[in-house]
C-alpha cells in the first residue's frame, strides 16, 4: 500500500505542476528513436572535479552535422541505460525527426551527478580559482567538454528548460560559452522571494511550497536514479488542511522534523536580506551574448514575473535585436505538450501552443543553430485574452500605448475620474482564523495547486463580507491594456500588519452567452474573469528587507506592481477591481500583528479592520498601460 500511495502522490505531482514536462512521443516516434539515435552515457568533469551525468542522443547517421540542444535539470534526466529510449524532452516534436544532437545533464547534486545541490544556486561574479563555480560555469563546462568530445556537431549549441531548467537555462546566458548560440528559458525563475514560485512581495506560498519541498527538498544520501519518498500524511482537502495546520511552525513540528534544509531556510530568511538577493538572476543579465526567446504564460502562477522581468531586463542591454518574449494562454508549461486552445470555462480560438512552436520557436532555433532563413522575430509576441488573438510589437510594453487611471469610489463603483462624495472609505474585516479561499474548488492538499485559478469565475469571493469590489459602468467601447498594471492603495488597518491583495477583473454582460458545450454548466452572465492579481504583506510596503509595522488607523499609502497584462475589455463588459487580505492556502495567512509570521504563535492571529480609501486627499486608483 505504501508503494502504491507513493506512486500514485508522483502522478499527481507530475500532471499538476508540470515540473517533469515532456513531450510524450507515439509508439511511431518512439520506434523513430530507437532507429535513427544512438544514446550514450558520460560524466563529464567540471573546472573543480565534479561530475555531471549526462546522456547524449545523436543520430546515426554520421554523413551529417547537427546542432546540440542541451537542456540541465534537477529532475531526472532518466531513462537510464543505453538501450532505455522510451522518451526523451524536447522543446517541439518535430526536432526528434529534423536532426539535433540532444543532451540532458542531471545538475550538479541530483540524482546521478556528484556535488552539492543547492537550491537557485548563486551566481559568482568574480571567480577567483576552480572551486568559484556556479551553475554559469558548470554550463560553460559542459559546453566545452561536448564540442570537444562528441562526434558530427555543427559547433553551435543551443540550451532551453521550463520552469527550474529555465532557471539554469539564463544561467548558462550569463559568461556563455563562446558556442552557446540561442537560449529558450521557459517560465524561467528570476527571483523567489519577489515575484516566483515561493513568495508575492514577501508574502509565502504555503501551498506549493509544503507540496514542492516534501518530495523535491529531501537530502539524498548517494548517487541515485531514483526519487525520495515523499513525506505522508492524512490528506483532507487542502484549505482543512492548512487551516488545521495552524501557524506555520506546525509544519516542522508535525511533518518536516527539521530534515527538509530549504524549508528551514525558508523559515529562516523571512526578508529580503542577502539569501535571497544573491538568489535574484536579474542584476547579472546585463551582457547576454546568445539569442534568447523567452516564454511564459499568461495564467502560469508559478513563474509570471521571470519570463516578464528577464525579458525586459535583457532588453535594455540588447543591442543587436536578438532578445524576445511569446505570452500565451498558458499555465505553467501549457505551451509544450497540449494544444493551448483552452482554460477552465474559455476556448481561445485556435491551437496557440501549435501556434506559438511552428511559428516562433522551431523558426527560431533553425535559424541560429542550423542557418536556416532568418524570421526576423518581433520582440514580443503577446496573445490578447480578451480578443483570443496573437499581437507582435518592436518592444514590449508597446510604444503606441499610454498610461490610464481607474479610480476607487464609494458605493462600489470603478471610475475613470476621480469622484468624491462623503463616503471617505470602505471597510471590511479580516480575520485570519476563516481566510478568504483562493480557489472555489476544494482539492487534496497533496496536489500542488489548482493551475486554472487564475482564470477563475470570482463570484465565489464576490458575496464575501471580507472581500470589496469596485466595478465600471458597461464599457461603451473595447479598452485594450498592454502592459503593467499598478496598485495605488490608500489603506488602514487596526491592526500592525496586513496583506493586501488586488485582483483585475472582467465582468461579462448579464446577457452574455453560455457556451454551445457546456458540461460544466457554466452561466456567463456577470462571468467574473480573473484577469489578473496580486497580493503585498504590508509590511513590506516601503523595503522588502526591512519590515515596517502599521500604526492602528493612520491612513498609509501601499504601492505595489502587479504582473503585466494583454486583455481586452469588451464593449458592454465591466472592469472590476476586488481588494481582499487573505487567499488562502495558496499564500500563508498574515496573523495581523507585526511579528516574524514563519515562528508566530495562534495568539498572534487576531481580526482587524481593513479601509481602503477613495476621497479627495486619499485617492486609492489602479494604473494601467492602454493601447491606443
Amino acid at each position: 500500500m505504501k508503494k502504491i500511495f507513493f506512486l500514485r502522490l508522483i502522478i499527481i505531482v507530475i500532471s499538476t505542476i508540470v515540473f517533469f514536462n515532456f513531450c510524450s512521443q507515439t509508439d511511431s516516434e518512439t520506434d523513430y528513436l530507437k532507429t535513427n539515435y544512438d544514446k550514450t552515457e558520460y560524466r563529464i568533469p567540471m573546472r573543480d572535479g565534479v561530475k555531471l551525468f549526462t546522456i547524449v542522443y545523436s543520430p546515426k547517421n554520421k554523413s551529417e552535422e547537427y546542432p546540440v540542444l542541451l537542456m540541465r535539470t534537477p529532475y531526472n534526466v532518466a531513462p537510464f541505460g543505453g538501450n532505455e529510449l522510451r522518451r526523451i524532452i524536447v522543446p517541439s516534436k518535430s526536432f526528434i525527426r529534423e536532426g539535433y544532437i540532444f543532451v540532458f545533464q542531471d545538475v550538479r547534486g541530483k540524482f546521478m551527478s556528484e556535488g552539492d545541490f543547492v537550491n537557485m544556486r548563486p551566481y559568482k561574479p568574480n571567480k577567483i580559482n576552480d572551486n568559484d563555480i556556479d551553475e554559469s560555469s558548470d554550463t560553460y563546462d559542459t559546453i566545452e567538454w561536448l564540442i570537444n568530445n562528441i562526434e558530427n556537431h555543427n559547433g553551435k549549441v543551443g540550451q532551453w528548460g521550463n520552469s527550474y531548467p529555465g532557471f539554469y537555462t539564463v544561467m548558462g546566458a550569463i559568461d556563455a560559452h563562446p558556442n552557446l548560440i540561442a537560449v529558450s528559458p521557459q517560465a524561467p525563475i528570476a527571483d523567489w522571494f519577489i515575484g516566483d514560485d515561493f513568495h508575492h512581495n514577501g508574502a509565502f506560498s504555503v501551498l506549493m511550497a509544503f507540496n514542492f519541498f516534501k518530495t523535491f527538498g529531501i537530502p539524498r544520501e548517494e548517487q541515485t536514479t531514483k526519487w525520495p519518498e515523499s513525506i505522508q500524511y492524512p490528506s483532507p482537502d487542502a484549505y482543512t488542511f492548512f487551516l488545521n495546520l495552524g501557524p506555520l511552525n506546525n509544519v516542522n513540528k508535525n511533518y518536516f522534523k527539521n530534515e527538509i534544509p530549504f524549508w528551514d531556510s525558508l523559515m529562516t530568511h523571512g526578508t529580503y536580506n542577502y539569501f535571497w538577493q544573491d538568489r535574484n538572476v536579474l542584476p547579472h543579465l546585463t551582457k547576454v551574448k546568445p539569442a534568447v526567446l523567452t516564454v511564459g504564460g499568461w495564467y502560469d502562477s508559478e513563474d509570471l514575473y521571470g519570463p516578464l522581468n528577464i525579458y525586459k531586463t535583457i532588453e535594455q542591454s540588447d543591442s543587436l535585436d536578438k532578445n524576445t518574449i511569446v505570452m500565451g494562454p498558458w499555465t505553467h508549461g501549457g505551451w509544450i505538450v497540449g494544444k493551448g486552445d483552452s482554460l477552465n470555462d474559455f476556448y481561445f480560438g485556435s491551437n496557440t501552443a501549435d501556434y506559438f512552436r511552428q511559428n516562433i520557436l522551431e523558426p527560431f532555433f533553425r535559424c541560429h543553430l542550423k542557418g536556416e532563413t532568418n524570421p526576423n522575430l518581433k520582440s514580443a509576441y503577446m496573445f490578447d485574452t480578451g480578443k483570443n488573438e496573437w499581437s507582435s510589437f518592436e518592444k514590449w510594453p508597446p510604444e503606441n500605448s499610454f498610461s490610464s487611471e481607474v479610480f476607487l469610489s464609494s458605493n462600489g463603483k470603478l471610475t475613470f475620474e476621480p469622484e468624491f462624495d462623503n463616503i471617505d472609505y470602505t471597510e471590511y474585516i479580516g480575520d485570519p482564523l476563516k481566510p478568504v479561499p483562493y480557489t472555489s474548488k476544494f482539492i487534496d492538499s497533496r496536489r500542488f495547486y489548482r493551475p486554472q485559478y487564475m482564470i477563475e469565475d470570482q463570484r465565489f469571493t464576490f458575496t464575501r463580507p471580507d472581500v470589496i469590489s469596485f466595478q465600471t459602468e458597461p464599457l461603451e467601447e473595447d479598452i485594450t491594456i498592454a502592459g503593467p498594471i499598478t496598485a495605488d492603495l490608500f489603506v488602514s488597518t487596526t491592526g500592525t500588519d496586513a496583506d493586501w491583495i488586488v485582483k483585475l477583473i472582467d465582468v461579462y454582460p448579464y446577457d452574455a452567452e453560455n457556451p454551445e458545450t457546456n458540461p460544466a454548466e457554466v452561466e456567463m452572465g456577470g462571468y467574473q474573469r480573473l484577469v489578473r492579481y496580486e497580493i503585498m504583506r504590508g509590511k513590506f510596503r516601503n523595503n522588502l528587507e526591512f519590515p515596517e509595522p502599521f500604526i492602528p488607523g493612520k491612513v498609509t499609502n501601499v504601492n505595489f506592481n502587479l504582473n503585466d497584462a494583454y486583455h481586452t475589455f469588451r464593449k458592454g463588459h465591466r472592469i472590476m477591481v476586488q481588494i481582499q487580505s487573505s487567499m488562502f492556502p495558496f499564500f500563508d495567512r498574515n496573523p495581523q500583528t507585526f511579528t516574524d509570521i514563519y515562528n508566530a504563535d495562534l495568539k498572534d492571529f487576531r481580526k482587524a479592520y481593513h479601509r481602503v480609501y477613495h476621497s479627495k486627499e486619499n485617492r486609492s486608483r489602479i494604473l494601467l498601460r492602454v493601447l491606443n
